[in-house]
């Protein structure tokens, strides 16, 4: 498989989720998939070992950044919840 298609998985993933209609509560209990966490638990080990190619480095790092987004939009919605509670 390559990078650019793992990359379109984790982005798929959440916007699948996102696309279904969303909530406050639902955005903040988001997770990824066992295979997504697998997967992602693999590249971060491989990476403390330094034992990562170029192409899994660039797809760990892109995974970083989704994950970024995604505690921003969880912490935002918290805060959403907050305010109405």
């Amino acid at each position: 498989m390559t990078t650019l298609v793992k990359n379109q998985k984790i982005y798929d993933e959440f916007i699948n989720f996102i696309a279904q209609g969303t909530s406050p509560e639902s955005v903040t209990n988001f997770k990824f998939s066992e295979a997504t966490k697998e997967q992602i638990d693999d590249l971060v080990e491989r990476a403390k070992l330094g034992d990562l190619s170029p192409s899994e480095n660039n797809e760990l790092e892109q995974f970083l950044v989704v994950e970024h987004l995604i505690r921003l939009t969880k912490a935002r919605a918290h805060q959403y919840l907050k305010s109405v509670s």
